[in-house]
């Protein structure tokens, strides 16, 4: 690189150091700077450095100096503050979507935004979630296609898979690709979803992004149904999720006091509890009645009881009788 272009780029040699290797614990002298461009191929002298960091609190980097013997420089304007990229760090590990490859790639690209010092610390204290990890490492270029295909008003194509009992990879359709018009993708349960409108059923389906294979973008463009506002999407999501998650009904619940705080966490801060006894409440939320809820329900044996109306109550018991049976028939294998 010629010496004209060193002093080109500069600037930006400057400002990535003192964004990288400084805070307001660990400012950098002239010399240093000096010496860390030096070591880039980028000659610097003192006066150019005052004249360059003078240049880049005129345009917003703050670079802020602390006078003493020598002056020190450091910058504290981040996009994220420490106790930010800790809940972005946790967020990446407990992901099961993420894989153990990506997470560590992630981890490492996140903390660095801490700068030098602190993205060390935060990894020291990165916790350990009990999640299992998938394992499919093409689900960040699945994303990132079917939001450009979204984007550009392509269909796209993909293979889709279950598991079988080996924890193989069985596709459907016997291996024939899915086209189809994504209208969505959605974050939801812990999994990406992608929210397709299908030519052949006219109807709107839902796609685990993890369980695609070879996802590409088609030269078609989509089709866009009649009834399809694409304005109202968020709608079309909700009632996406609920062919699969029930009905949404209002269900009265009973609960002992030793669960509200399960009622607050699941329900929110603002549901409404009525107090029944010194031991007892009733709280009236809004559900979609289906086995995920009633799994919930029964998380809570003695502590948690539908009350009404009659037809979830019945429902519920149902479910329970029918996991009992099951329980109780099971077949012996040697």
């Amino acid at each position: 690189m010629t010496k004209r272009n060193n002093q080109k780029i500069k600037i930006m040699a400057l400002y990535d150091i003192l964004r990288r290797e400084t805070d307001e614990e660990h400012p950098m002298s002239t010399a240093e700077l000096i010496r860390k461009l030096a070591d880039m191929g980028i000659p610097a002298e003192r006066k150019s450095l005052y004249e360059d960091i003078r240049v880049l609190n005129e345009f917003g980097y703050e670079v802020l100096t602390v006078r003493e013997k020598a002056n020190m420089y450091y910058v504290v304007d981040r996009a994220f503050d420490t106790a930010e990229l800790k809940i972005l760090l946790d967020a990446v590990q407990a992901a099961p979507f993420v894989t153990r490859k990506k997470t560590a790639v992630l981890v490492d690209k996140i903390a660095s935004l801490a700068g030098a010092h602190r993205a060390e610390l935060l990894k020291e204290n990165i916790v350990c979630f009990d999640t299992v990890k998938h394992t499919n490492e093409n689900v960040f270029y699945s994303v990132d296609t079917i939001d450009t295909c979204i984007l550009t008003g392509r269909k796209c194509s993909f293979g889709y898979f279950d598991y079988d009992f080996e924890g193989q990879r069985v596709y459907r359709k016997g291996g024939e690709r899915y086209l189809v018009n994504p209208i969505a993708l959605v974050f939801s349960n812990d999994n990406y979803y992608l929210m397709a409108y299908g030519d052949k059923y006219e109807n709107v389906a839902v796609y685990r992004v993890d369980r695609m294979d070879k996802v590409e973008a088609e030269g078609e463009s989509v089709t866009r149904a009649d009834w399809l506002d694409p304005d109202d999407v968020a709608s079309y999501r909700k009632r996406a999720f609920s062919m699969f998650a029930g009905k949404t009904e209002e269900v009265s619940l009973v609960a002992d006091k030793s669960v509200t705080d399960v009622i607050v966490d699941k329900f929110g801060e603002r549901v409404n509890m009525l107090k029944l006894d010194e031991n007892t409440c009733r709280v009236k939320v809004k559900v979609q009645v289906s086995p995920t809820f009633f799994g919930w329900l029964a998380t809570f044996p003695g502590k948690i009881t539908v009350s009404a109306p009659a037809s979830v109550r019945e429902a519920y018991l149902e479910h329970l009788e029918r996991a009992i049976s099951a329980q109780r028939e099971e077949k012996k294998y040697d």
